[in-house]
């Protein structure tokens, strides 16, 4: 936990912005995998745990706004229970550290919410679990069906407002996270090698995350068919000239994130042909890092990124036409489909959960619905203090590919002829963490290796 100050600060703020109401902080309980005393690795919902600290399941946190008054809902463990899960800090303590001065029995939640809603509107964000679903249902006599769409936006906005903002002590995780986010990335580029299975590989990288403190921020992407944006690794052996894509991350044991993207050659050297699409990716990667700064549009950026990747395609004959043109139209989707990044801290998209048209865009800059920019998870203005991935790609999915030449489409912008040969590439994507700073950004974490020389060099160390 950061220290009592901070957490006391946050609410403090949140209760300032707000007003009036009752928060309701449903905290994340143990899931079971395959039968109920079988638990997922516990993971707390990340906005109990930007304002409480407090990272053990069962239990809820509820703020009355007006009166002051601030509560921790749960039960300390029996000694029967503690046979199985061993000694743990009581709650009161945990509360203490956190500056939560009040500790009730979990069984009386249900009737504090009742009252509480006789008096005054009792606000709670969008759940995302759905044991988190029925509970609120249930405290709140709404139906399961109506839970979600009657969340608080109020608090959803004002939670995004604090939240986007990273404190110096949460960066300082951030760099941690990201730090063993490229050792696993080191790890991958030196073997990842043919013979190897996409598992054998995803395994070490995830034993290095645990072994950083906390765990995986995400289920590791590590496939040789890059072609497909979100591929988990498989059992796929990966063979001499494969590209190997691994896009990975750590988060710490306070929960906050890294999330890196590193393309290379199983082979010890790229092919002219692998190197040629490599720095096309790149030069739209670095270009786009360039523009990073507060008051620059995200979205702008992506199109910025999208437009360097259709001029590299140009010059390799596998696109054509006015590139200002094509990117409007959305040609540039049959090989970027996706967005070129999004926010991270406690969560490696961060604040998903809350809806990505309030956390990534604004009453005016409205979510886009059209193929590719609406897989764009940000788009509004930068700020100083926001943590953001920049990852372009390039993509040759061949069923992408079929079906939009059979349909003729965007045949003023691609020359799906030569496309065709492309099939079998894979897909290349490069990402990197920034924070936007006051004149511009940082990179976070050590710079890792991500030039076709530097990667060829580190690939060959060992």
């Amino acid at each position: 936990m950061f220290s009592q100050e901070v957490y006391i600060a946050r609410r403090a703020t949140l209760k300032s912005n707000l007003k009036k109401g009752v928060l309701l902080f449903p905290g994340n309980g143990e899931s079971g995998m395959n039968c109920k005393d079988n638990w997922y690795p516990f993971r707390q919902d990340s906005t109990f745990l930007y304002y409480t600290g407090i990272n053990i399941p069962d239990v809820y946190f509820v703020i009355d706004v007006e009166n002051d008054e601030e509560i921790l809902f749960g039960n300390n463990p029996t000694p029967e229970e503690i046979v199985w899960i061993g000694a743990v800090t009581p709650l009161e303590e945990l509360a203490a550290k956190a500056g939560i001065k009040t500790v009730r029995p979990l069984k009386e939640l249900a009737s504090y919410v009742k009252k509480a809603q006789q008096r005054e509107a009792v606000h709670y964000l969008p759940p995302y679990r759905p044991a988190t679903v029925i509970q609120v249902s249930q405290f709140l006599n709404i139906p399961v069906s109506e839970v979600e769409k009657k969340c608080s936006v109020p608090f959803i906005k004002a939670v995004v407002a604090q939240r986007e903002i990273k404190e110096a002590i949460e960066v300082e995780q951030i760099h941690k996270a990201v730090n063993t986010t490229a050792a696993m990335h080191t790890y991958a580029m030196q073997n990842a090698v043919a013979g190897k299975t996409e598992k054998e590989i995803a395994g070490d990288l995830q034993a290095i995350a645990i072994g950083g403190g906390g765990n995986i921020s995400f289920p590791i992407i590590l496939t040789t068919n890059g072609q497909y944006l979100h591929n988990h690794a498989t059992e796929n052996k990966i063979k001499n000239g494969n590209l190997v894509l691994c896009d990975c991350g750590a988060e710490t044991s306070m929960g906050y994130a890294g999330d890196m993207t590193r393309t290379f050659p199983s082979a010890a050297r790229f092919t002219d042909l692998q190197k040629e699409v490599y720095n096309i990716v790149l030069y739209a990667h670095n270009s786009a890092i360039e523009t990073l700064e507060p008051g620059v549009r995200f979205k702008d950026v992506h199109l910025l990124a999208a437009s360097k990747l259709v001029e590299g395609l140009k010059g390799m004959g596998l696109m054509k036409g006015n590139t200002d043109e094509a990117v409007h139209a959305g040609a540039h989707t049959l090989f970027f489909q996706c967005g070129l990044g999004h926010m991270m801290g406690l969560d490696v998209h961060d604040m998903e959960n809350l809806g990505e048209p309030y956390v990534g865009y604004t009453d005016s800059l409205k979510k886009s619905t059209v193929f590719g920019l609406k897989s764009l998870r940000l788009g509004k203005e930068l700020q100083e203090g926001i943590v953001i991935t920049v990852e372009p790609g390039i993509y040759f999915n061949p069923f992408l590919i079929d079906a939009w030449k059979a349909q003729n489409k965007y045949a003023d912008f691609v020359n799906y002829a030569a496309v065709e040969k492309f099939k079998d590439f894979g897909g290349i994507r490069i990402e990197e963490d920034f924070l936007i700073t006051k004149n511009g950004s940082k990179l976070l974490g050590n710079p890792l290796a991500k030039t076709v020389d530097d990667v060829e060099a580190l690939k060959n160390a060992i």
